[in-house]
């Protein structure tokens, strides 16, 4: 069994779209049943009012909050979910799955498997192209799309209700790893993401982003990493803010972040751990397959994003000459280990026989079939 965990506020004709797109997938027999849980973070005009079960037979229920708990409000709905539940497939308000393909690898992960996460579509862009979303790395899932095994999310003890929203799955994933779990990626569980824009603030978001990553590094990065990770931290969240417009946001983050960090435990991950928690490691073996041992090979990085200095640091203890033209590089090497964006540019240049992804899980054979020629 299974049971859907979906925090909302403010949002119930989102909310009853999703419930919807639910609905139709049909009563989950082949995982002995589904149930929904939805928890409202204190909505102004109070908890939406919602059927007791949906059409195809699932049971709902509204769980209502007297405060906004942000993310932490998950950590309700899995308290509160049918003992028989094995997984929370955790969603937003305005996301769902699109078919239960993704129960068969929730049946087959092995016990060390924490967490399952999706490959998340949101709206197509201006040029009508699918993309997905930004966040996650290879062991670190999103929010809106992941399935979390109940048992290790409730030992974990579930979100950190400090960080309210932004993080929050980084944390956790953390934990995971130092409990000895992992999390996979299953393409196979494919979730649409709406991502509706209102009650999204960006100098709330940036503050957040500032804050709550810096706080991750000061938990989890090893003594000799801490520095430059929260230096990464500062870097990309600046940059980002001024992008967006959002400055003020990313200043009062600093501000935050600094008042808080020294209140963080420190539970550093090992280094082998620290190294999977940032992709490095997925980036190594992926470039080693596609190289197959050569060195000196010409590599340009291309379409950089999250943790781009992970893919070059593999390229460059692998031997890799890296070059800035594309036109003079042997390899193209996708320079994010967020696999939303990463798979959106293997997508987009499907045809260049030159490109190799960075990180073998997300799309199983993928790195090894696009090798520099």
């Amino acid at each position: 069994m299974i049971t859907y965990v979906i925090p909302t506020r403010n949002r119930p004709h989102v909310l009853r779209a999703t419930l919807t797109a639910i609905d139709a997938l049909g009563s989950h027999h082949r995982c002995g049943g589904a149930e929904v849980i939805v928890v409202d973070n204190a909505s102004d005009g109070g908890a939406p009012t919602l059927p007791r079960y949906l059409a195809c037979g699932t049971p709902v229920r509204v769980i209502p909050l007297d405060f906004n708990a942000g993310a932490a409000a998950r950590n309700v709905g899995a308290r509160a979910a049918d003992p028989a539940s094995d997984w929370l497939v955790m969603l937003d308000d305005d996301s769902w799955p699109a078919d239960t393909d993704f129960l068969g690898a929730l049946a087959g992960a092995g016990g060390d498997v924490a967490a399952v996460s999706a490959d998340i579509f949101l709206p197509p862009g201006a040029d009508g192209l699918p993309r997905r979303e930004s966040g996650g790395l290879p062991e670190v899932f999103v929010g809106c799309g992941v399935a979390v095994r109940r048992a290790a999310f409730l030992e974990a003890g579930g979100y950190d209700a400090s960080f309210q929203y932004y993080a929050e799955e980084y944390d956790l994933a953390a934990r995971f790893m130092l409990m000895g779990l992992r999390t996979v990626f299953d393409p196979a569980f494919i979730v649409t993401h709406r991502k509706h824009t209102s009650g999204r603030d960006m100098n709330t978001i940036l503050a957040r982003l500032v804050r709550n990553n810096g706080w991750v590094a000061r938990r989890y990065a090893p003594l000799g990493c801490y520095r430059d990770e929260r230096a990464r931290v500062l870097r990309r969240y600046r940059d980002i803010a001024r992008a967006e417009g959002a400055t003020e946001g990313y200043s009062r983050g600093v501000r935050e972040l600094r008042a808080g960090v020294r209140r963080q435990r420190r539970t550093p991950l090992p280094d082998a751990l620290w190294d999977r928690f940032t992709g490095l490691a997925q980036a190594r073996e992926a470039l080693a397959a596609a190289w197959r041992g050569r060195r000196g090979v010409r590599a340009a990085l291309v379409s950089p994003g999250k943790n781009a200095w992970a893919v070059e640091r593999a390229m460059r203890e692998l031997g890799a000459t890296i070059v800035a033209d594309e036109r003079a590089a042997e390899s193209l090497v996708v320079g994010t280990l967020s696999p939303g964006p990463m798979l959106d540019c293997l997508t987009r240049r499907a045809g260049e026989a030159r490109l190799v992804a960075p990180w073998l899980g997300a799309w199983p054979g993928l790195g090894v079939m696009r090798r520099a020629a």
